[in-house]
């Protein structure tokens, strides 16, 4: 088994805006398609530990992993609309997650929701306090040993082929895609003034 989790508070915030506004983002943007590819086809078992804020990309991770827990205090928000930008790469893994209805609220207004909401629209399988969050993920991990090897990454393999199959069929595209966002002028004018009022606040 593999667990995805945080070192900190935070478990992701997503892409380095000043990164993007000084280097750009085609390197980063190939490395989320590959970030989720490898969760998706890795042949074991991978559980998202979720605690703290989730932000853009760090979505596309709690979505490529095949479990996620979430305590009650975290929370999700998908940004990118808001900087000019579209969840482009990690469209990949998040769309399959959510209704249509879900999809088009969440990528569309950039609102937060929280873990519970997270957990309704399908984005995380298990929402728990946060001081259960351990011995939930313990619990999934337990539950998750009793399978054997062989039928655990063949049992992977019939829920991912599908989603592996996209993300090869897409991921270099989308991801020239969200580059090609990240380098216009109307982009880098949000993320700067989005970067400005940090420092001011």
């Amino acid at each position: 088994m593999i667990v995805v989790r945080s070192a900190l508070e935070v478990f992701c915030s997503g892409a380095d805006l000043s990164e993007a506004t000084t280097v750009g983002m085609g390197v980063g943007a190939q490395r989320m398609v590959d970030v989720q590819r490898a969760i998706v086809a890795n042949p074991k078992p991978v559980v998202a530990r979720v605690a703290g804020p989730v932000r853009a990309g760090g979505i596309g991770i709690v979505a490529a992993a095949d479990l996620s827990v979430a305590g009650e205090s975290a929370s999700f928000a998908l940004t990118e609309v808001r900087l000019g930008l579209a969840a482009a790469t990690i469209s990949l893994t998040v769309l399959p997650r959510l209704t249509d209805r879900a999809a088009a609220y969440t990528f569309l207004t950039g609102n937060a929701f929280d873990a519970l909401e997270a957990a309704r629209l399908g984005l995380v399988t298990l929402t728990v306090p946060d001081s259960e969050l351990d011995a939930a993920v313990g619990t999934v991990l337990e539950s998750l040993l009793k399978g054997v090897p062989q039928g655990l990454r063949e049992t992977k393999k019939l829920l991912n082929r599908t989603l592996l199959a996209d993300i090869d069929a897409r991921g270099n595209e989308l991801a020239e895609l969200s580059a090609g966002l990240f380098g216009s002028p109307a982009a880098q004018e949000a993320m700067l003034a989005f970067l400005n009022r940090k420092k001011k606040g």
